[in-house]
């Protein structure tokens, strides 16, 4: 597990990006405290601006708007809400004393 950053410097229903393993991870804390991570690469824009969406919940399934054209990705799968044909890497991510861990990329 790679140490990212404490917890406190991503806002509530916010995200950061973080260099993992040369890899561009978007972290995102939602508001009930729970901790995500997936690939900051969103492949409809082919951008690495995933860390700067809106984070939201849709039918209670926490999820993060590209800023650039607005398609939502499950914060839990990485799947895109709007296109099932696409989906983001998820990474293994926890929190332990105050500091927020990602380890290796979740099996789809």
């Amino acid at each position: 597990m790679t140490p990212v950053c404490r917890l406190d410097q991503i806002e509530v229903e916010g995200g950061v990006a973080a260099l993992v393993d040369g890899v561009a991870v978007a972290i995102f804390r939602t508001h009930d405290g729970n901790v995500y991570a997936m690939s900051n690469y969103d492949p409809c824009s082919q951008a690495s601006v995933l860390a700067r969406g809106i984070v939201g919940d849709r039918g209670g399934t926490p999820f993060v708007a590209s800023p650039m054209h607005k398609q939502a990705f499950d914060l839990r799968t990485g799947q895109c809400l709007d296109d099932a044909a696409v989906r983001v890497p998820t990474y293994d991510v926890r929190v332990e004393d105050g500091l927020v861990l990602v380890g290796p990329p979740l099996e789809p």
